[in-house]
């Protein structure tokens, strides 16, 4: 079952390069790589994959309503099954869903277990997401080192910088 880093990659396979927004999985090996890293790998799969990102992303920015996921999970049934003594729940999906699904399900655990916690990254040039796992819940950043030093580095500057435009030099002598 995928969990939160897989979550994680998948949110933050469209970030900004050199100032120009990126899709890492429109190269169908980046995409198979991950895939198989998860257990999938079929090219079947790659365009519900696509999809489920892009739904996924919209929702964690606020964009869309999580009604937006009910398409991917249609038909979906999770069977209970006793191994060894212990109950466990297999997913009932078609093959090329399955991981597509269960990015749905990594998501709709972290909403249970750490709601608010799964947000875009508070640098509006900024397409990453985070997982704030901070006792206060307080961080805004997909990276201090870079999102969040840039942001501190423009206010800090915009501090400096005089209130309003400079006055005109006096040319005829006067003080």
């Amino acid at each position: 079952m995928i969990g939160e880093e897989a979550l994680l990659e998948a949110l933050n396979s469209t970030p900004v390069r050199d100032g120009v927004p990126t899709d890492l999985w429109q190269d169908e090996r980046e995409l198979s790589r991950w895939a198989i890293r998860y257990g999938g790998g079929a090219p079947a799969e790659q365009a519900c994959l696509r999809r489920t990102r892009g739904a996924l992303q919209a929702v964690v920015r606020g964009e869309s309503g999580p009604d937006v996921l009910i398409p991917v999970l249609a038909e979906v049934r999770k069977v209970p099954r006793l191994d060894a003594g212990r109950l466990e729940w297999r997913l009932e999906v078609e093959a090329e869903r399955q991981l597509a699904v269960e990015l749905v399900l990594a998501w709709a655990r972290v909403q249970e277990e750490s709601p608010g916690r799964l947000r875009p990254c508070a640098n509006s040039e900024c397409r990453l997401f985070l997982l704030d796992r901070s006792r206060a819940n307080t961080a805004r950043w997909c990276s201090m080192k870079t999102c969040g030093n840039r942001i501190k580095a423009r206010r800090h500057h915009a501090r400096q910088r005089p209130a309003g435009p400079p006055e005109p030099a006096d040319t005829e002598g006067r003080a």
